[in-house]
Order: structure tokens, then C-alpha cells, then sequence
């Protein structure tokens, strides 16, 4: 069945922008030519799958009717069984509908996989799409279980899909990346869902999620959103869900090799998965080794100049506790310093004020005065009682003057002061004064920072307990590393021979019979993985002394040994998808039929995406991908297109470097592909 199809990333969308729900015909745009995109589908024919698939309307002129293959109950490209169905203009297979952010529709230039059946890996990448991506306009992969490879002219590309598989793993996306023209680019995989991501439904997943859809959008600004199935999500959590779901290795990757911490990770991998719980164990205990350490040196630090700080504190509560400050008396002594500074004009004025009153000679003054005004009006008593009133106002003003003299009298009469007490009043404020200067402008002030010194002055006069105290943590958070180390050394000195020896046998495996390979263990100090150095050391060839990889190895032989390194790490299968961006650098010839059955062994009961330049590893290929530039165009344009298999032997012959017209080369091909 010619059909090359593509899974439309909005459940239900249509490509004149209505929205559906699920299967059934619905009216798409008039006038579709064949071969046109009805919601990213290419029509080559007319069909419908016989299993729960989306189906688009729309009238395909001209359309061939449908191969002898493409009867009812024929199996489609896609997995499915396929039946007639006249006067359609398109199928749209569909698993489950999965939302995801609104996007201009893609077009496929690969036809479909199968649909994931039994004996399937648990985590398969269904598609990759990628959009306006630097040369990359429009593009899509459907992948195979099994091995997959993509492969291109030097510059064509290949690169720009690695770097959207990056950018899925929460890459940090570069600068410029965004094809010129357009004003964002998107990438997207569609992922099956592994058992180990079930129990996130409802969580970061939609609860009834049986696909994982990671996706993220570049704008021309450098911006950058992600997605999970079609909701927006943090990088941090596209980073963790893509992990557990895509395994990539780069061009450069082997070079990690060169790399004491890469070779300890792989140490560690080869221990079982009990080991990265005792990694965190013993990075937690470093972390409290490390603060209980630091809490020492800081009490050390204290205690040097603690003495001084005791002087300090002492001198300042001697000298406040010598004055005792008290708010109330402040504030009595102020009264009376005015009071002593004022006293001979305070005399003066009220004993002129008294006898103003009432004068000591008896004769005259305020008071008599209101006296004879009172006497006056007696004459007119009980005549008017509102002047009876005010007659009786005058007797009481009369009265209160004689007592208000006598008062005044007495008070400048006893207006005397000690010799000196007006000194001493202000030598006391003086002294009070002085400490508010000092210890915050007020008496409540001072006797707070009296408080503070007295809760300091116990602090350090206990510093040397809570020193001892905290060097006892300390050794007792050392002593829990060094146990958490030994665990972790016992573990990878169990494994560090086992591993080695897996790796002899792949090496064999890949054309470096004789080669020796070592894992040696050696002591450090202890750090948050641990206290053991690990190095591996290698001979070339035999009765040569094994030395560290970083100096023995050539480009093409650490590239073997990342291989077989690799295949012993992933050797149960069925885990993430793996990706290779041409890590078989370096490598030619009989070594390469060797590193591509490595590989091709490597993607038994999993999958595998594989860039490469070499023709003997394409040629092993479940799946293969051709990459092109057309720099015809302005801006160029990259294309990826899935080989049929009479393409594949034309694309072997460019990768051996002839013209396709060259039968020897062609034969070569065929070979090639023969003995996969």
C-alpha cells in the first residue's frame, strides 16, 4: 500500500482548524490534489485502517485505486489490517488521542511504523518531529524496533537531529538554532509509556496517558517552553522524563572515557541497582561530615578570640551594672536639675506672688480687695438671688486667696537645697548620659544591651563544651562515611573484575582479539562518591603492558572500548531508546562489519538510533534514514526521508564513495546487505 502517514500531535485537529473527538468522517478542505497534507498525512492511496483510526474526509482526484495487497484484511505498513473504502481522501492512525501545544501542522517525509506489538521494548520512540529547526524545515521519523540509522553527506544535518533529541533531554538550546524565517522552532518525540513512568499518571502525566509526549518550542529570541503531553512543564521536569526514556551518546562521547568520574559512573553501573542507593547514602554522609566539619572550625575560630570578647563583654556589664541605670530615676533627676539650676527666681516669685495676695502687714492685696466687693453686696442680700449668687462667688474667691498666699508663702519659704546637691545631680545624669551615648540613646537602650552581654558572656563561657560536642560529631560523621566508603568499595570490587572481563569478550568481539582490559581500584579521599580512584587500563595487543585508556588508545579503539563498554551496560535490553551520533569515529573495514554487528546485537529486544558514515553498520540497519540538504533553496533546506529498500543500496554506494551508476560499487552494496 503506497500510504506514507503521519500521527498528527492534536488529538482531533483538523487541517482547516476544526477540532474532533474521535473516530468517524469528518469534512476536510476541498480540492486536495494527490499526495496533499490532510492533517499531516501524505495520501497515496484510499484506505482505511481496520483498527480504531481518525479518519479525515476529503475527495483525493485521481487517487490509484488500491493495490491487490491493500484487500480486507491485508496488513498496512502501520501494523494495523487495512480495508477498501471508496471516496476517501485520507487515514489518520491514531493509539489514543494525545493534546499537545496548538502548531502548525507537520509534513512526513517517513513512512509509518508498525504499531508496538508484543515482544516490543517497553520504551520505543514512535516519532520524532522536528520544525524550523537550522536546516531543518519540516522533518519526521517513524522508528523501528531494533537498529535504526541515519546517514547523510558531511554537512547535510545529521547533527541538527541530535540536537533535537538534546533539546527533548532538557538541552540548553544554543543560540541561532531557529531557521531563518521563522519565528520558533519545535521539536517532538512520542515516546510508548514504560511501567516505570505509570505510577506518574495524574502527576506529571495526564491520568490517562498511555503515550509520553515530550515537546519544546525555541523562539527566534532564544526563548525556550516544554511540554509533556501537551501540558506545559519545567526543563527540570522534561530533563527527568526524557532520561528515563532516551540514552544519548554524542560524537564526543568516547573521549569521556579520558574521565576518572565517567569510568567510576561506569563502575558503579556495572554493581547492580542497589549500588546508587549506597552512592546517595554515602553522599549524604560526606554532605554531614562536611557541615559538622565546618561547624567546628567555625567554634575553633570563635574560641580564639573568645577570651577577648569575655574582657570585652565584662568591662561594658561592669561598667552599666556600676551605674544601675534606672528609667524612672532618669527622668526625677531631670526635674530636679531644673528645679536647683531655677531656685532663687522660683523663691522670688512666689513670695511676690503671696504677698501680691495678701501682704504680711495685713493691709491691702488681692484678697482684702475681694473681701470688701463681698461685703458691699451684703447690703442687697436675699433682694435678687442671681446676685446672692455671685455675692457668695466673691466669698469663696476671698477664701481661696487667703489659702492660695499661705501656700505660695510656704513653698518659696522651704525652696532650699543642700551644699552640692546640684552637683551631684549632674555628675549622675552626666554618668547616665554617657552610657546612652554608648549603648543606643536611651536608659531602656542600655539596660537591653546589658541583657545581650549577659546572654554572650554564658555563651562563650560554654563555648568549650559545645567545641567538644561538636568535634564529636564530626568524628562520628567521618567514621559513617568511611563505613558507606567501604560499602561502596565492597560492591565495586566485586564487580571491577566481572566488568573487565565482559569487556575482554566484546573487544574480541570487535576485532581487538588479544586485547587486555583492566579495572583497578585504588584509594582516595573520601568524597561524596566514595573513597576509590577508578582507572581503566588497557593493552592493545598482546605481552604490551596495560596503561590508562587516556594514553594507550587511539580515537577508533576508544570508540571500541565506549562499544563494549555500552554493551555490557545495556546488555539486558529493553531499557531506554538508545542514540549514537557517530561514536564509531575513527573506525573502517573489517573493525566496522564488527562494530555494526556489535550494535546491531546491542539493539536486540530494544532500540536504537544510530548516525553514522559507515556503509557496513547502515547496511545491519532494521530502519534506515537518508538525510539531504538542498542548497538550492534560500535558506537551504534539509530533508529526511526513510529508504525503501532499493533506495538503501543506491545510498550504500554514495556512503563507499561511487556514483550510483558504478556496478562494481552497487554489487559491493548488495553484499553488504546480503551478509546482514
Amino acid at each position: 500500500m503506497a500510504l506514507r502517514a503521519g500521527r498528527s500531535a492534536r488529538a482531533g485537529a483538523l487541517s482547516d482548524g476544526t477540532e474532533g473527538n474521535g473516530p468517524g468522517l469528518r469534512p476536510g478542505p476541498s480540492g486536495n490534489a494527490p499526495g496533499a497534507v490532510t492533517r499531516g498525512i501524505e495520501v497515496r492511496s484510499t484506505a482505511i485502517c481496520a483498527v480504531d483510526c481518525t479518519l479525515v474526509a476529503g475527495p483525493t482526484p485521481n487517487a490509484p485505486e488500491l493495490p491487490q495487497g491493500g484487500a480486507r484484511g491485508a496488513p498496512d505498513r502501520c501494523g494495523h489490517k487495512v480495508k477498501p473504502l471508496l471516496s476517501l481522501g485520507a487515514i489518520q492512525h491514531r493509539r489514543t488521542p494525545r493534546p499537545t501545544p496548538e502548531r502548525s501542522v507537520t509534513t512526513l517525509t517517513a513512512a509509518p511504523s508498525p504499531s508496538p506489538t508484543a515482544g516490543t521494548p517497553s520504551r520505543v520512540l514512535y516519532e520524532l518531529r522536528v520544525e524550523n529547526l537550522l536546516l531543518i524545515e519540516r522533518a519526521e521519523l517513524r522508528l523501528a524496533s531494533g537498529l535504526n540509522v541515519l546517514t547523510g553527506e558531511t554537512g547535510a544535518g545529521k547533527t541538527v537531529l541530535a540536537h533535537a533529541l538534546d533539546l527533548l533531554l532538557g538541552g540548553r538550546a544554543r543560540a541561532g538554532i531557529v531557521r531563518p524565517g521563522a519565528s520558533e522552532a519545535y521539536v517532538e518525540g512520542v515516546f510508548a509509556l514504560p511501567a516505570a513512568l505509570q505510577g506518574e499518571r495524574g502527576e506529571r502525566l495526564p491520568a490517562d496517558a498511555e503515550e509520553v509526549v515530550l515537546a519544546r518550542r525555541v523562539s527566534a529570541e532564544g526563548r525556550t517552553r516544554a511540554y509533556v503531553n501537551g501540558r506545559s512543564a519545567s526543563v527540570a521536569d522534561l530533563r527527568e522524563l526524557a532520561g528515563e526514556l532516551l540514552a544519548f551518546y554524542g560524537q564526543h562521547e568516547s573521549r569521556r572515557l579520558m574521565l576518572a568520574s565517567a569510568q567510576l559512573e561506569i563502575l558503579d553501573g556495572a554493581c547492580g541497582p542497589e549500588q546508587a542507593g549506597r552512592r546517595r547514602a554515602c553522599a549524604q554522609a560526606w554532605r554531614r561530615a562536611r557541615a559538622a566539619e565546618a561547624a567546628v572550625a567555625e567554634l575553633r575560630e570563635r574560641a580564639a578570640g573568645r577570651e577577648r570578647d569575655l574582657d570585652l563583654l565584662e568591662f561594658e556589664l561592669a561598667e552599666i551594672e556600676a551605674v544601675a541605670p534606672d528609667e524612672a530615676e532618669e527622668r526625677e533627676l531631670r526635674g530636679e536639675r531644673e528645679r536647683l539650676r531655677h531656685l532663687e527666681a522660683l523663691r522670688a516669685a512666689s513670695l511676690g506672688g503671696a504677698e501680691a495676695v495678701a501682704p504680711e502687714a495685713g493691709e491691702g492685696g488681692a484678697g482684702a480687695l475681694v473681701a470688701a466687693a463681698a461685703a458691699r453686696l451684703e447690703d442687697v442680700a436675699g433682694v435678687d438671688p442671681a446676685l446672692d449668687a455671685l455675692t457668695e462667688r466673691l466669698r469663696a474667691v476671698a477664701l481661696e486667696a487667703d489659702d492660695v498666699a499661705a501656700e505660695l508663702r510656704r513653698y518659696g519659704e522651704g525652696l532650699e537645697a543642700q551644699p552640692g546637691r546640684l552637683d551631684a545631680v549632674e555628675e549622675r545624669l552626666t554618668a547616665l548620659e554617657r552610657l546612652e551615648r554608648k549603648h543606643g540613646g536611651t536608659i531602656a537602650a542600655v539596660l537591653g544591651h546589658a541583657q545581650a552581654c549577659r546572654a554572650r558572656r554564658d555563651e562563650l563561657a560554654g563555648a568549650e563544651d559545645a567545641l567538644a560536642e561538636a568535634e564529636r560529631e564530626a568524628a562520628a560523621a567521618r567514621e559513617e562515611v568511611e563505613r558507606q566508603s567501604a560499602r561502596l568499595r565492597a560492591a565495586r570490587a566485586a564487580a571491577a573484575p566481572r566488568l573487565a572481563a565482559a569487556v575482554r569478550e566484546r573487544l574480541t568481539e570487535l576485532a581487538m582479539a588479544g586485547a587486555s582490559f583492566e579495572v583497578v581500584l585504588e584509594a582516595r579521599e573520601p568524597g561524596p562518591a566514595g573513597a576509590d580512584a577508578v582507572e581503566f587500563r588497557l593493552a592493545t595487543n598482546p605481552g604490551v603492558p596495560a596503561g590508562p585508556v587516556r594514553d594507550i588508545a587511539s580515537g577508533g579503539e576508544l570508540s571500541r572500548v565506549m562499544l563494549a563498554l555500552l554493551g555490557v551496560a545495556h546488555d539486558r535490553g529493553g531499557e531506554a531508546t538508545l542514540v549514537f551520533d557517530e561514536v564509531d569515529a575513527g573506525i573502517g573495514g573489517q573493525t566496522a562489519r564488527a562494530v555494526g554487528e556489535q550494535l546491531r546485537a546491542l539493539a536486540e529486544g530494544r532500540q536504537i538510533l544510530c548516525i553514522t558514515h559507515l556503509p557496513q553498520i547502515a547496511a545491519l540497519a532494521a530502519r534506515h534514514f537518508s538525510i539531504a540538504k538542498d542548497a538550492a533553496t534560500d535558506p537551504a533546506r534539509t530533508t529526511v526521508t526513510e529508504l525503501a529498500p532499493r533506495d538503501v543500496v543506491s545510498e550504500l554506494v554514495r556512503m563507499l564513495g561511487a556514483d550510483d551508476a558504478d556496478e562494481g560499487a552497487r554489487r559491493h552494496a548488495e553484499e553488504l546487505l546480503e551478509a546482514a
